[in-house]
């Protein structure tokens, strides 16, 4: 991986939504993280907000914010677990236009590094729908930690080579004839 620090940074504008049944903004140690990491990196956040484990409710909310062409990146925490209150992948899924499972592997292979098999119990996922970036991850500080600092900030980085997602932004939007 490589930084090519002559390239202009492009900032993006990020949402993040934490999905749990227990928790709120004051007490949101995830929510907190991701938003410290993006807003130190650059990056705006647009909007963050706590939804109950609810599939509808997900699904209402990555809905309006995809439709909004100021927003670049969603990204979720909480909700990929294997208890029956965690619907967060099933959600998604059933919206996203484009499934991304480059990143479940490369998140599993960092978290299998630092908490060995126990990454199995996690479904993080990614999408994309109406030209927006979807990350979900789990609900642990650390999980977030990870999923940032290993894999997202630098996806996230226009000057990140041989390749980013940023680059594709606009090419999300072109039509096929």
């Amino acid at each position: 991986m490589s930084e090519n620090k002559e390239l202009e940074f492009k900032k993006l504008k990020i949402c993040i939504l934490t999905i749990s049944s227990s928790r709120e903004l004051s007490d949101d140690k995830s929510g907190d993280t991701l938003e410290e990491r993006v807003l130190s990196f650059g990056h705006k956040l647009f909007e963050r907000k706590i939804t109950k484990d609810n599939k509808d409710s997900i699904k209402e909310i990555i809905i309006n914010w995809s439709k909004n062409k100021e927003i670049d990146v969603i990204i979720t925490s909480g909700g990929t677990g294997l208890t029956e209150t965690d619907v967060t992948p099933e959600a998604l899924e059933e919206i996203f236009e484009k499934t991304i499972p480059g990143f479940s592997v490369i998140f599993h292979n960092i978290s299998f590094n630092k908490i060995k098999t126990s990454t199995i119990q996690s479904r993080a996922t990614a999408g994309i729908l109406m030209e927006t970036f979807i990350f979900a991850l789990p609900g642990s500080p650390n999980a977030v930690k990870d999923g940032w600092d290993e894999i997202l900030k630098y996806q996230l980085d226009s000057r990140h080579k041989p390749c980013n997602f940023v680059d594709i932004l606009p090419r999300l939007k072109e039509s096929v004839n």
